[in-house]
């Protein structure tokens, strides 16, 4: 089976944000929003997703990325 991957920093470095100030507009903590643009995370909050995706003004599918197993 596949898996998701977030490309969260791609999203960031294209939208110029820097994580202290994402974090800050998204309303999470700082080491919070790093596991999620890290990918250490295993499940992200619909709200958080949305929130991310006002502030950087994009589409969940920008963030989240399928990769086959290979």
């Amino acid at each position: 089976m596949g898996k998701i991957v977030l490309r969260l920093d791609r999203m960031m470095v294209e939208k110029k944000f820097s994580l202290n100030e994402l974090a800050e507009r998204v309303g999470i903590s700082n080491v919070n929003l790093s596991k999620i643009k890290n990918n250490k995370v295993t499940a992200i909050r619909f709200s958080t997703l949305a929130a991310i995706c006002e502030v950087l003004d994009c589409e969940a599918g920008d963030i989240l990325e399928y990769q086959k197993e290979e």
